[in-house]
């Protein structure tokens, strides 16, 4: 057989073509941003950070979008779809992948949904009253017939979505560990299989959903014409710098043990990184997407800065933090791919337009979160009537 285009070294047929491609990059992207959202949600509802508060709701909204969107990209790589029905049919509890679905339905039925209800169900009840035409109806639909919404029966609310919220967190951190957990267990590739990569996952997943949330939040309230509230942005850039820290420390550690290990894969490893992935990895995750956002995160904690050079610091390290961690996604994903398992062959990703899952697809799978959250930010507005009135300044009262 002769040479194949774009192979170096000896690889497996198998091996020469890519299993995995862009689609399953989106993917654990994607379900990252729905966990790092819901976190960030968290602070307020949980651990009480008040200054957070005005993105609450936003971040709720922002998590059911792209929790929407999350198995779309499984859906069109599977080629089959109505096969994804197979785990729900036949429950297998010793296949990750199987158990993916139940942890979704989970986290989507019980726990966002739920939620959301909870925390607009005042909300609902009045616009169900106040609304005519199709919206008076579909409000009413979303009332489920509870019309109560007295002092005590809010109360009860603000109870169960509590403990609604203290049982999502360790249910985002299962959504999105066990990503990383597929990868981490996949032993015979030396590029994934390590303990550290559910938690490096999982901590990324909070980065990008973070920033995700605070660049949204600044879009949104210039769109809207109000002003910032500047309490609830800095404390969510701290919180940003502070989990970021961690990652990167996290996959720093995780670079440390293999360069010490140096096992009969480092040398393959290495060449990917200084070849193939150097690009995508030390430029563009490495420096532009972690460490310029780091430093710029950390020049705002030491240094005074005026309230608009913060906010264009936040667009630029947000951006950045964003383009990051999708190179992360990217470099685990493909550059896991592009070695043979003999550590002697490597091969390259030829990505695609038009294809079923070239980047046309993708570039639709990632608008579609955005489509979504308008239509829910027009259904359920973020922001409370009481808090429009104010000088167009955002509440941080409880």
């Amino acid at each position: 057989m002769g040479p194949v285009p774009g192979v170096e070294g000896f690889m497996y047929p198998n091996e020469v073509e890519l299993q995995w491609s862009l689609l399953i990059v989106l993917y654990p992207y994607i379900t990252g941003l729905v966990a790092g959202a819901f976190i960030l949600a968290s602070l307020e509802r949980v651990f009480r950070v008040k200054a957070v508060k005005p993105t609450y709701r936003l971040a709720l909204l922002t998590a059911l979008a792209f929790l929407l969107v999350a198995p779309l990209p499984l859906q069109l790589h599977l080629g089959h779809p109505e096969r994804s029905f197979a785990m729900f049919l036949t429950p297998h509890r010793s296949s990750a992948m199987a158990m993916f679905g139940f942890v979704y339905l989970w986290y989507l039925l019980v726990v966002l949904l739920a939620e959301i209800w909870l925390d607009y169900r005042a909300d609902i009840v009045r616009m169900a009253t106040v609304e005519t035409g199709w919206r008076r109806w579909l409000y009413r639909v979303l009332t489920l017939g509870s019309m109560n919404v007295s002092e005590q029966a809010r109360a009860v609310d603000e109870r169960v979505g509590y403990w609604i919220t203290i049982i999502g967190i360790p249910s985002a951190f299962l959504l999105h560990g066990y990503v990383g957990f597929i990868f981490g267990s996949v032993k015979a590739n030396a590029w994934w299989s390590t303990p550290l990569m559910p938690i490096v996952f999982l901590f990324s997943a909070m980065v990008s959903g973070i920033a995700a949330v605070m660049l949204l939040y600044m879009a949104a309230m210039r769109l809207q014409g109000r002003k910032l509230d500047m309490l609830c942005l800095d404390t969510i850039a701290r919180y940003l710098f502070y989990v970021f820290l961690i990652d990167f420390s996290l996959e720093m550690l995780d670079l440390v043990h293999r360069i010490y290990e140096a096992d009969e894969s480092f040398r393959s490893l290495d060449f990917m990184v200084h070849s193939r992935l150097w690009t995508s990895q030390v430029v563009v995750q490495i420096l532009l997407g972690t460490c310029v956002p780091l430093l710029l995160l950390a020049s705002v904690l030491l240094f005074r800065f005026s309230e608009t050079a913060r906010k264009h610091i936040y667009v630029v390290a947000g951006i950045l933090t964003l383009v990051g961690i999708f190179a992360m996604r990217w470099n685990v994903v493909i550059g896991g791919q592009l070695f043979s398992k003999s550590y002697l062959g490597y091969t390259s990703y030829k990505l695609d337009f038009a294809t079923r899952e070239g980047l046309l697809p993708a570039i639709v799978l990632m608008l579609l979160p955005f489509a979504i959250l308008w239509v829910l930010v027009k259904l359920l507005p973020p922001w409370k009537p009481e808090e429009e009135g104010r000088d167009g300044v955002c509440a941080v009262a409880s």
